[in-house]
């Protein structure tokens, strides 16, 4: 009888789910790290195949659109002038640029510190390393050229209301007061955070907008450096003559290298770190 039993418990576990069932199951299950992997993985290469002057007009755009950010940080600046919550709301503007550049797919520098890296950890060649170095080259440089348009178009072609420079010169201050070593440092935790979004996006398809903000709006809230943003505020206080093209340089430079060790040496590795031993299986 125990086991006939155990026999009718072992059949009713192993209950076949109807077609529409093991469809709801498929929708609603997590994808696991190994399928986060694969997915972003997938990315890189894609992005690695992509013509140099896609690229290049691509990251000009992104640096043009994260300048959105700078913008509507501005914006409510102004507009909360008067108010204690004054820095908690203007830095809600922070996310605007990042929600447009990551959704609008285009190339952002900071999110191929991840995405491009995972099919060089898993098949190390000189190539490969060449294919991202000419990658990093040209979306790096279009971001700079979009930035420093955006900055033009602000502030030398006045297509942005004095009031509202004001609040954007404002708020890119505190960026010009850090030193080249706090710039390198506060961009790992931004380029952490960066590769942490590109890595939980495609577990988020319903949510990109609401990942995209909250995280971008603590890279904002606790003053961390990313260079591409960053370089906005530069452009802008450099062409009103607050900080030298030297000073520029630095701060850039510094975080440039902070954003990378946070997305590459930290996030990239860890991400491989965990599913190595499962892809190789």
């Amino acid at each position: 009888m125990a086991e006939k039993s155990q026999q009718s418990k072992n059949r009713e576990k192993d209950v076949a789910l109807s077609h529409t069932e093991e469809q709801d199951v498929r929708d609603n299950q997590s994808l696991n790290s190994v399928s986060l992997y694969a997915i972003v993985h997938r990315e890189g290469l894609e992005e690695l195949q992509r013509p140099m002057m896609s690229l290049w007009w691509s990251g000009v755009a992104a640096g043009i659109g994260i300048s959105i950010s700078i913008l509507a940080e501005g914006i409510l600046h102004h507009l909360f002038k008067n108010s204690e919550y004054q820095f908690v709301i203007e830095n809600l503007g922070y996310t605007v640029g990042f929600v447009l550049v990551i959704v609008g797919r285009l190339q952002l520098f900071t999110e191929n510190t991840l995405s491009v890296i995972l099919p060089l950890l898993s098949k190390p060649s000189l190539n490969m390393m060449l294919c991202i170095t000419r990658l990093w080259l040209i979306v790096f440089a279009a971001n700079m050229v979009g930035t420093f348009l955006a900055a033009v178009f602000s502030y030398t072609l006045q297509a942005v209301p004095p009031a509202l420079v004001e609040g954007m010169t404002a708020i890119s201050k505190h960026y010009a007061e850090f030193s080249a070593s706090e710039a390198f440092s506060y961009g790992i935790t931004s380029g952490f955070i960066i590769a942490a979004i590109v890595w939980m996006k495609p577990s988020v398809k319903h949510s990109q907008v609401l990942l995209i903000i909250i995280f971008t709006y603590l890279i904002a809230i606790g003053n961390f450096t990313h260079v591409i943003a960053g370089s906005t505020e530069l452009f802008l206080l450099v062409l009103q003559g607050h900080i030298s093209i030297g000073e520029t340089a630095a701060l850039i430079g510094a975080t440039l290298m902070g954003n990378i060790v946070g997305g590459t040496g930290l996030f990239a590795l860890l991400a491989y770190g965990q599913v190595v031993r499962e892809i190789e299986q």
